[in-house]
């Protein structure tokens, strides 16, 4: 667990553009089975969380066609919710950041950390509105 002080800023980047934060298993059972779209961004301290894949995900919640929902749980912090996202994911193994979209509960992109890691935020912003495009 990082201290909450630390990680504040890192939770407002993303609940400032209209991610809701996610804290426990069930809020995340709750949004991933929902009916609809659902983008599930599982959020780091570590630099290619803030310099890659945070503002990925801003610039792809911009898109014309986006998800019903856009949801965030905190690596590292909330550990049930984002266990519970993670069991979601498989059978894609644990990493963080990692981004996911769901339509009506089922998986249907995904992106993992070493797809994310030195790639830069807009070349991963299209990837995932080429995926909003398609599901949403």
């Amino acid at each position: 667990m990082y201290p909450e002080y630390l990680v504040a800023p890192m939770r407002a980047d993303l609940t400032n553009a209209g991610f809701e934060e996610l804290k426990d298993a069930q809020e995340v059972k709750n949004a991933v089975e929902s009916e609809g779209t659902v983008f599930v961004m599982v959020n780091s301290v570590c630099g290619c969380a803030a310099a890659m894949a945070r503002p990925a995900a801003k610039l792809a919640a911009q898109n014309a066609k986006r998800p019903t929902k856009l949801v965030t749980v905190f690596a590292g912090m909330e550990a049930d919710a984002v266990n519970e996202a993670r069991r979601y994911m498989l059978p894609y193994p644990p990493s963080s950041p990692a981004m996911a979209l769901f339509k009506d509960g089922k998986l249907v992109h995904m992106i993992e950390r070493h797809q994310i890691e030195g790639r830069p935020a807009q070349m991963i912003a299209d990837n995932l509105i080429d995926a909003f495009d398609q599901y949403c």
